[in-house]
């Protein structure tokens, strides 16, 4: 069973049904007792840095999240899902993130309009099993405005936009993320989520 943490922070259904599609078994909850039987974890979100994180704290969702990172339980932040996973956020105020991944998460640096809106290019940087099925050139859906600065030996993605190399995907073992929306980039999505279902069996 997949688990979407439900934290209202957008996006739960296009998320749900983008799995639902694929036959996976995923259900949408908060509840502690239901996370703990998840075989995967998702991390949706639409909106900012510290009110995503707000409300992972008043929802009491922070520890089980840690708790099932420890576990090796496989961990999918998708968008601002992606970026909560980081240390530390800029957007409207600093705030702590997760801290499952190293890096910080800032306003774009691009010489381009934002938010970077629309279909980009992947350019892979290194294997990784979410990734398996995906080559460099795929395009997948992006919106967002601010974005993640890992290390590179986390990096497993990126795109160009505005001169700039944009993260796109990110990994330490089984915690990843998407910057983009995989259940919004057709088959290519698709295939993203289809290898995060093979990981979680």
């Amino acid at each position: 069973m997949i688990v979407i943490i439900d934290y209202h922070v957008g996006n739960l259904m296009s998320v749900q049904n983008a799995f639902l599609k694929l036959g996976m078994d995923v259900v949408v909850s908060r509840d502690h007792d239901v996370i703990r039987q998840a075989k995967g974890i998702v991390l949706p979100g639409v909106g900012t840095f510290p009110v995503a994180m707000e409300h992972l704290k008043k929802y009491d969702l922070i520890d089980i999240l840690k708790e099932r990172k420890e576990a090796g339980i496989p961990i999918l932040g998708i968008c601002l899902g992606m970026q909560i996973l980081f240390e530390k956020g800029y957007e409207v105020t600093p705030t702590e993130g997760l801290g499952f991944l190293k890096g910080e998460v800032k306003l774009m640096d691009v010489q381009a309009k934002t938010p970077h809106m629309g279909w980009n290019e992947l350019i892979l940087t290194q294997d990784h099993p979410l990734m398996k099925n995906i080559k460099n050139g795929d395009y997948v859906y992006f919106v967002h405005s601010y974005m993640a600065y890992p290390t590179d030996d986390e990096l497993i993605a990126c795109c160009e936009y505005g001169q700039a190399r944009i993260t796109a995907v990110v990994a330490k073992d089984h915690v990843m993320g998407c910057q983009f929306h995989p259940e919004k980039s057709g088959a290519v999505g698709r295939k993203i989520l289809l290898a995060f279902k093979e990981m979680v069996q």
